[in-house]
């Protein structure tokens, strides 16, 4: 019988049909929910601003309130306050990190309650005043939706990673129109791995929602923008940018901390915290009324260079101390917008002073690096910029500069912005990965090929003595009736025979047997063997055959960590490169 290779460059089935189809129409609700979000937003807005019940479109910057308006952000908080002690306190923050512990600490999932209090203390939060996006709300409520869809089928934590996952990156795409980085902001930030079985639906889902967006949001870029093309002087501009964009989003980054940290030692309940941060959100408003809400017509006038110096400065002072002390307060309300505005603001101010001639092109290439330094995701805050914009001879400046940002503050932060919260309750992430070394090798490539077997007719007491003796070889050894593999038999087994078992074949028929084939990776192999608390599997040629190929153990499906980890470690010369990584695992004694 010929052999038939059955490795495949991916790892699917028919689940990722059903998968993708569920994923289709949580793009459908993802988006539904962020037009319900920014109706709430405009809702809460006219009722604390203007006292009117009305969906229409204001701004809180155009209130006639005076002094009067320090006290609303206060009120709007008192009212999270209480609805996250007495409703849910995962409501509190912004979303994206409370959605990456429960994917990688939760098993993905998530409560009926987040789904419908995050969009509402939001909605309070921002119509209140409160200096945040829709953003991270919304990638929180279309997490929890698509958590909660999983559920209901009784998928696996997987699979329910994944519908989260494209529940929160499709309502990304309907708040902004991005759905190419929200794919990204997925890849580079949620779903910690690059599967098909993850790729596929979240990638549908944006799609989805992508299409489905213009019958309730206005078509086309957010923030249209257009700049020509690049000339080589603007590199330089693009270096300092990504530096001094890397060394805003540290510095907000340990600010936010450290307020936190100061909210954290006041005598008083963590209910009473986004209060006392509406206080800073009123007075900041009072100052710079520009600085209250979700400020997209602010980013629209400086990505269009619209705002004088002076009140560029202003804006900027403002917006940073209100997010700050707000978002430290614990309250409700995403980073993302706030981010675009201090980004745009720093390249508006610093425009005139850098090269190229192209002044409008600077708080782009700033906003952006902000976003990419801050969230530690280059490559979708770009594209996340162009898709905003829709200005693609920008592409090479802002690649540039997020690159730059991305890297100074890999080198200079621990953690970023959405990791730190997480390591504050006890967890760590490691957001490094690649391809595992156990996928890169089979079982065949590693396994013992010379093998003693045992022939199930054998009689228990002669085996014992010759194979587990004084002289035992091997740990375990195969078993085998005409030439077909019954299981493995080690001393574990025959010390817990059945009285009655007289030949070895009666005890191996007796065990579950679990069985390798040449073909399967190493990390499926060791997955099972960890499963079932197994040392050694017998490797077949086939599972209908069951012809005995060799034996793999645990030390086997290891070596290929031994190859990554020389891989990593050892340097080598021109002269001493060739056959290193090939003499490896042909260096290591086989066991079984």
């Amino acid at each position: 019988m010929a052999h038939v290779d059955t490795r495949s460059d991916f790892a699917a089935d028919r689940h990722l049909l059903r998968l993708t189809l569920i994923a289709a129409v949580l793009g459908v609700t993802s988006t539904i929910t962020g037009a319900f979000l920014l109706y709430l937003i405009r809702v809460c807005t006219n009722l604390f601003f203007y006292g009117q019940l009305s969906s229409a479109m204001h701004s809180p910057a155009d209130n006639h309130l005076g002094l009067w308006v320090i006290p609303i952000p206060v009120l709007g908080g008192l009212i999270i306050g209480l609805m996250a002690r007495y409703g849910s306190e995962k409501i509190r923050g912004h979303g994206i990190p409370e959605a990456i512990e429960a994917i990688l600490f939760g098993r993905s999932q998530m409560s009926p309650k987040v789904a419908l209090l995050k969009p509402l203390s939001s909605g309070i939060a921002i119509g209140s005043g409160g200096p945040f996006g829709a953003e991270g709300p919304i990638i929180m409520t279309g997490g929890s939706i698509g958590s909660l869809v999983a559920q209901h089928f009784h998928l696996t934590s997987s699979e329910r990673k994944t519908l989260l996952v494209a529940g929160a990156v499709a309502g990304m795409t309907a708040i902004f129109g991005t759905p190419i980085a929200a794919v990204l902001l997925a890849v580079e930030l949620l779903l910690f791995e690059l599967r098909p079985r993850s790729l596929l639906p979240v990638a549908i889902a944006c799609a989805v929602a992508g299409f489905v967006r213009p019958l309730l949001f206005e078509p086309g870029p957010l923030f249209p923008v257009a700049t020509a093309a690049p000339n080589t002087m603007e590199l330089a501009g693009c270096v300092l940018a990504g530096l001094l964009s890397g060394a805003l989003a540290w510095l907000l980054s340990t600010s936010l901390y450290k307020v936190e940290d100061g909210f954290g030692r006041l005598p008083v309940h963590w209910m009473w915290w986004p209060a006392l941060g509406g206080l800073a959100v009123g007075i900041g408003g009072y100052l710079q009324p520009r600085a209250l809400g979700v400020g997209y017509d602010v980013i629209a006038d400086l990505l269009q260079n619209h705002l004088a110096a002076g009140v560029i400065v202003a804006l900027l002072g403002c917006k940073a101390v209100m997010w700050v002390i707000a978002l430290g307060s614990g309250t409700s309300g995403g980073v993302l917008a706030p981010l675009l505005m201090l980004g745009a603001a720093l390249g508006a101010l610093l425009s005139p002073y850098l090269p190229g001639g192209q002044p409008g092109l600077w708080p782009l290439v700033f906003m952006a690096a902000t976003l990419g330094g801050m969230m530690r995701a280059p490559v979708m805050a770009a594209v996340f910029a162009l898709e905003l914009t829709g200005d693609f001879n920008a592409m090479l400046p802002l690649l540039a500069a997020t690159a730059v940002a991305y890297g100074f503050t890999v080198l200079l932060m621990p953690r970023s912005i959405l990791t730190e919260k997480i390591a504050r309750r006890g967890y760590h992430i490691y957001r490094e990965y690649g391809i595992d070394p156990l996928e890169r090798q089979h079982v065949g490539e590693v396994m013992t090929k010379t093998v003693l077997a045992i022939e199930a007719s054998a009689d228990i007491g002669d085996v014992a003595a010759r194979y587990f003796g004084a002289d035992q070889k091997h740990r375990a050894f195969p078993v085998l009736r005409d030439g077909v593999v019954l299981g493995m038999l080690d001393r574990a087994q025959l010390d817990a025979r059945n009285a009655q078992a007289s030949k070895v074949g009666d005890i191996v028929a007796a065990q579950t047997q679990y069985l390798a084939t040449p073909d399967e990776t190493c990390r499926a192999v060791a997955a099972r063997m960890a499963a079932h608390g197994l040392e050694r599997m017998a490797v077949v040629d086939s599972p209908e055959s069951r012809r005995l190929a060799g034996v793999v153990s645990r030390s086997d499906v290891l070596k290929p960590a031994a190859v990554l980890f020389e891989e990593e470690h050892r340097r080598e010369t021109l002269r001493g490169a060739p056959g290193v990584m090939r003499g490896l695992l042909a260096r290591q004694t086989p066991r079984h």
